[in-house]
């Protein structure tokens, strides 16, 4: 089990509300979450993400060593770009999410939180000759979102990953508390969530298990490269890629607005028609409750699922929207 970083001091705002793994450590909300969301979806305010890992590669030769491991292409990558990679098994299967940007000195990740030791010792042992320096730097420098919009400047000095989603900043830790103080109001990480399922995005840990493969999620188009080889599980990518058959497909959900309570990870997802007793054909990720939308999921399902169907989880009706074509 890796460890995870400090509780973030702005655990101690007003109305502050602790989040549960694997966002523990931060803030679930500050007491009012449909607020926060429209917060971020207007620009304004910031989200603590403290909790994530952050590594850093220096050397010469970071991004031609980086370009040998990561699913994308980033041996040319310009300062200031961000990217999204992954790492892969042998037989093709996500293990490691990367969230970068190279500011012409430093390349910069911020990783799901607890995964950093695991993901440097595998990082240390494919060094080989490279003339490059792999450091876990989650106890000195902290994440910090802005959402796409807003007017907040970035400090000076301070790496950023700009996306359209949003700025990531990786702020000094010491500096947290007086960034919050000047750049409030905060929103806490079940705010960016909802906004994170709406927007069909994956999460490692959340979309995955051990035996998911990046055409799964829709991930291709963010964090793989097609055209580049040399990396591990490549053959897998290529091969699913060319024949168009993954094994199974990520879907969005629209829940029925009259349950109270939200499913959890890994609920059980069947179809309408076969009721609670049916065979179960897939399982929710991520679960939200949106300010406009009202309760909203994303869940695998297998292939094969017809794109019209009606589906339950547990006991609620949901209806699909396509995010992965079959």
């Amino acid at each position: 089990m890796q460890a995870h970083s400090p509780a973030s001091p702005l655990l101690s705002l007003p109305g502050a509300v602790a989040a549960e793994a694997p966002d523990d450590g931060v803030a679930a909300h500050y007491g009012d979450l449909f607020r926060e969301q429209r917060a971020l979806a207007d620009g304004t305010g910031f989200v603590d993400l403290s909790h994530r890992g952050v590594i850093t590669v220096t050397g010469e030769e970071r991004l031609s060593w980086l370009h040998l491991l990561l699913t994308q292409h980033v041996s040319e990558l310009p300062p200031g770009r961000a990217t999204e990679a992954l790492i892969l098994s042998p037989h093709g299967h996500i293990e490691h999410a990367l969230y970068l940007v190279d500011d012409g000195e430093t390349t910069w990740a911020h990783v799901e939180p607890g995964t950093q030791g695991e993901l440097i010792a595998y990082l240390e042992s494919m060094k080989f000759f490279y003339r490059v320096e792999v450091t876990d730097t989650t106890g000195d420098y902290a994440v910090v979102h802005l959402p796409a919009g807003s007017i907040t400047e970035s400090p000076e000095g301070v790496a950023v990953r700009e996306t359209p989603h949003g700025r990531d900043l990786f702020l000094p830790r010491a500096e947290l508390e007086s960034f919050a103080a000047a750049n409030g109001p905060a929103a806490g990480v079940l705010a960016l969530e909802a906004l994170r399922v709406e927007a069909h995005r994956p999460r490692f840990g959340l979309e995955t298990d051990h035996r998911t493969i990046p055409h799964e999620l829709g991930w291709l188009g963010s964090a793989v490269h097609l055209e580049k080889g040399c990396y591990r599980g490549q053959e897998t990518v290529a091969r699913v890629h060319n024949l168009g058959k993954p094994p199974r497909r990520l879907v969005f959900l629209h829940l029925d607005g009259s349950e109270v309570k939200l499913p959890g990870h890994g609920a059980p997802v069947r179809l309408a028609a076969d009721g609670e007793e049916g065979r179960q054909l897939g399982f929710v990720t991520t679960s939200a409750r949106h300010h406009e939308l009202g309760p909203i999921a994303l869940a695998l399902v297998k292939r094969n699922v017809p794109v019209d169907a009606g589906l339950i989880v547990d006991a609620t009706a949901a209806a699909q929207e396509v995010v992965v074509e079959p």
